[in-house]
This record gives C-alpha cells, sequence and structure tokens, in this order.
C-alpha cells in the first residue's frame, strides 16, 4: 500500500488524511522493529485521525503478535465495517481462528477473503484454507488450495513447501 491509497478513502480532511499516514508509517517501523507497545499507540493515533481498513488491520496483526487473538479479531471486525472490500482482514481472521484451533469456524473467513475485490495478496488465503483441510485430513482439498495459492503466485514459498510436503507425505 502506499500514501496515495491510504489518503483517497473515505471522506475527511485532507490534513487528517495525511496525519493519519504518517501516524501509521511510525506505527508499522515500531511492529518491524519488535517494539509492540509503541506501534500500537501510533496505529491508535493513526485511526483517530482517520480510520482506514488498513490501520485497523495492522493494529490487529500488531495485537496478534502479542497474543491478544480476541482483540485481534475484534480490529478486523472494524476493518470490515470501514472497508468491507479489502480482503486482508478476512483471511487475518481466519488465520487468528487457526491459532485458536477454530478451524471450522475460519473457513468461512477464507473464502469471503478469496472473494474480496481488494486485496493484493488473493494466494494467502488459498495457502491458509490449505493448511485447514490438511489438519482436518481432507488431502484433496488441501492439494487443491495449495495449487491454487501457487496459480496466484508461483514464487510463493510457503505454498511450494506446504505443496511438496503433502505430496511427500501422501507417496
Amino acid at each position: 500500500m502506499d500514501a496515495q491509497d491510504f489518503l483517497i478513502q473515505g471522506e475527511g480532511r485532507e490534513e487528517d488524511k495525511k496525519e493519519a499516514w504518517n501516524f501509521f508509517q511510525q506505527a508499522y517501523e515500531h511492529q518491524m522493529k519488535g517494539e509492540l507497545e509503541e506501534a500500537v499507540d501510533l496505529y491508535k493515533k493513526s485511526i483517530e485521525s482517520h480510520p482506514t481498513a488498513e490501520a485497523h488491520t495492522f493494529l490487529g496483526w500488531t495485537y496478534s503478535f502479542m497474543g491478544r487473538l480476541d482483540d485481534a479479531i475484534e480490529e478486523c471486525h472494524h476493518a470490515i465495517k470501514v472497508d468491507p472490500d479489502f480482503g486482508n482482514p478476512y483471511n487475518d481472521i481466519g488465520a487468528y481462528l487457526i491459532e485458536k484451533g477454530q478451524f471450522d469456524e475460519a473457513i468461512p473467513w477464507f473464502e469471503q477473503a478469496m472473494q474480496a475485490k481488494r486485496y493484493e495478496s488473493p494466494a494467502f488465503p488459498h495457502l491458509n484454507l490449505g493448511r485447514v483441510y490438511e489438519r482436518k485430513g481432507q488431502w484433496d482439498e488441501a492439494l487443491d488450495c495449495y495449487k491454487k495459492a501457487l496459480t496466484l503466485n508461483p514464487n510463493y514459498t510457503l505454498a511450494k513447501k506446504a505443496l511438496g510436503r503433502l505430496i511427500g507425505m501422501l507417496n
């Protein structure tokens, strides 16, 4: 995502959007350094200045690093309210539900992510759905999901490894 995408979202004053973008960038930098409390504070400031689906989703992602999966899921729900076309929060909810061991509950979230109109990484929900099917012992469905992920992104290393591992296990 770039500043232009971030700044054109929704109604609001341009100054607020620019301030939100600056807070978002700072939050992301702190998040990548492992400075999670600082990232949380800055994502919240970004949302206060100008709420975006991205800021809510990334705040949720930060919460997930902190082990706060319920808070992460809640932020993803906020993101969906802001922009139902943004695919990341649907996939992220599914991923957090996997972490909670709620495999069946994760499936519809990945399916919604696959249908999202705005998603820069559409291979992700296919890989994640494959992980669910693999854990459930539904090998053919898992293989199909991994192959679809690779169709969407032939360089997706995790999908290559998952497919290779599963094929090896089944032989």
